[in-house]
């Protein structure tokens, strides 16, 4: 590759010309979130603890 080309600068691209506000840039991150994490396993339940309440109406 010749040396001109290597040292020609890459077009940038500037924030205000893209037409895509951060707010909607920020939302759009998060809906891909949301979309592309698997869903959570259940938390395994536990034996519930009897409340007094219980306990007493089962003694009666």
């Amino acid at each position: 590759m010749p040396a001109s080309e290597r040292n020609e600068a890459l077009p940038r691209v500037v924030a205000g010309t893209t037409g895509v506000s951060m707010r909607d840039l920020l939302a759009s991150c998060a809906a891909a979130k949301v979309i592309s994490t698997p869903p959570r396993d259940p938390a395994p339940r536990t034996p519930r603890a009897r409340s007094t309440a219980e306990e007493h109406r089962r003694a009666a």
